[in-house]
């Protein structure tokens, strides 16, 4: 059984990529909403594009773990959805110390300021990378977590913070455990957004090892739907895991990419594996299936979307790619003796 609809709810990372198309959902449904984002090189207003002037949002810059922005924001929320997090496994090769500081503390200073207020539900968005490689079957969200980067084990460490306010305080949480996602205003350090902008840009797609790592796909739009179905009427003090049967090797994804772009198909460059790469992912997602969600998109479908909106807004990613990724990727690559070409 659900809740009654909230009026006001806070959004933290509203302006990265899958938060800002939360928002937009969430004002679909007459709601309030703040955002609060730190607007770090993921997050933009760019990405708000459309309903930045709403006059039911209200945006806040200001970080997770600070506890001063906390306060200002949830004020009069009724809930919370947490997607303000460092995410990217690369970086947190390189960057450990900023995962635990956003993912981690940050995560922390939420749950306090949740507790102090009352809030009447805390979703805290994590990702079916805490389970680790899952090589045969899917991960169900009984099963042991066993994070292998330390991107993944940052949200694995702020899971169990959320499920232990639920147990010592009755915090009403709820996580959700998203499958790999990929949708339009995605920064292009990810790997399709990377595959999609190189191409167009004349460059390469580098790809980890043999190409073989398996995912399971997710239009951005079907898992904000999932987000909302939880948000509304998931049990607190459970999670829940968001899959599309959509199980693709990495190499598949890129060839699809190739394919529907027109580009040559040795446009593909296999460069060396990163360093604990997970082989396959899988997520068991028939207790979110009960609630009566259920993805709506196609891989092949949303990759066509995808393709397609990045065709059309060279002005959002070549900003991005001259400014942030480039320098990044330079440096990283250069680090580990890889050799990939990037503008």
């Amino acid at each position: 059984m659900g809740l009654q609809p909230f009026r006001r709810i806070l959004v933290t990372g509203g302006a990265g990529f899958i938060g800002s198309h939360f928002v937009r959902l969430a004002l679909e449904h007459d709601l309030e909403v703040v955002v609060l984002d730190k607007l770090t090189y993921a997050g933009s207003l760019l990405n708000l594009e459309g309903v930045l002037d709403h006059p039911r949002l209200h945006f806040l810059q200001g970080d997770i773990a600070d506890p001063a922005a906390v306060a200002e924001a949830i004020a009069g929320c009724q809930a919370v959805v947490n997607f303000a997090a460092e995410t990217h496994v690369d970086r947190s090769l390189l960057e450990p110390a900023a995962f635990v500081q956003t993912n981690v503390w940050g995560t922390m200073v939420l749950l306090e300021h949740a507790l102090r207020t009352g809030v009447q539900r805390f979703l805290h968005v994590s990702t079916d990378e805490v389970y680790g490689e899952v090589l045969t079957g899917a991960a169900r969200e009984i099963d042991p977590l066993h994070p292998r980067n330390p991107y993944a084990a940052s949200k694995a460490a702020a899971e169990h913070f959320v499920f232990s306010y639920w147990t010592s305080y009755r915090l009403p949480v709820l996580v959700t455990r998203g499958c790999n996602t990929y949708g339009p205003y995605q920064h292009p350090e990810k790997f399709i957004p990377l595959a999609i902008t190189n191409l167009l840009s004349g460059q390469p797609i580098p790809l980890y090892g043999d190409g073989l790592h398996e995912r399971d796909w997710l239009y951005v739009d079907d898992h904000c739907r999932a987000i909302w179905t939880v948000l509304l009427h998931g049990q607190p003090g459970q999670a829940y895991n968001i899959g599309a049967s959509q199980h693709r090797p990495n190499i598949a994804v890129a060839r699809a990419i190739v394919h529907l772009l027109g580009a040559d198909p040795a446009s593909i460059v296999h460069v060396s594996d990163r360093p604990g790469h997970d082989r396959r992912y899988a997520v068991e997602w028939s207790k979110l299936a009960a609630l009566g969600w259920a993805p709506r998109t196609s891989c092949e479908e949303g990759l066509a979307r995808t393709i397609a909106w990045y065709r059309s807004r060279p002005d959002w990613w070549t900003a991005r790619r001259d400014e942030a990724f480039a320098a990044y990727y330079a440096r990283n690559y250069r680090d580990r003796g890889t050799p990939v070409t990037q503008p």
